[in-house]
């Protein structure tokens, strides 16, 4: 937890998939502090004509490596996700050798009973998870 969705164009080798979902994940555990095991990630790709991201008029120029990651997470603090923005579109560039305007990133919060991670328990609500 947070469960991570990662969409970008088709096209990509699966060791460059492998660094993207690193990268996401080193932002994750040092942003959000969670376990290193706790490692929720999906990747979707799609062909060009499946991914319209824009800029809402700020001026972006996406490439064809624009990625958009979208974070379920339970509630978090402002600061936290504030990090998780800067962290990951550093590690990005780092990592992957992608630009910031290709980097769209979205964060959706739910609560306790709304994650069950197993055995049709809510782990978080139960309070086996905390």
């Amino acid at each position: 937890m947070p469960l991570i969705r990662v969409d970008l164009l088709e096209g990509r080798t699966p060791e460059q998939i492998t660094r993207l979902l690193d990268a996401v994940h080193g932002a994750v555990v040092d942003a959000f502090e969670v376990p290193v095991r706790d490692r929720y990630q999906l990747v979707h790709t799609h062909p060009p004509h499946e991914m319209v991201v824009l800029d809402t008029g700020l001026g972006f120029e996406r490439s064809q490596d624009m990625v958009v990651v979208q974070v379920f997470s339970r509630t978090r603090p402002e600061e936290q996700k504030l990090r998780f923005h800067r962290l990951l579109v550093e590690r990005f560039e780092r990592d992957c050798g992608m630009r910031s305007e290709d980097v769209m990133i979205t964060i959706t919060e739910n609560g306790d009973s709304d994650w069950s991670f197993g055995q049709g328990e809510a782990q978080f609500h139960t309070g086996i998870l905390r």
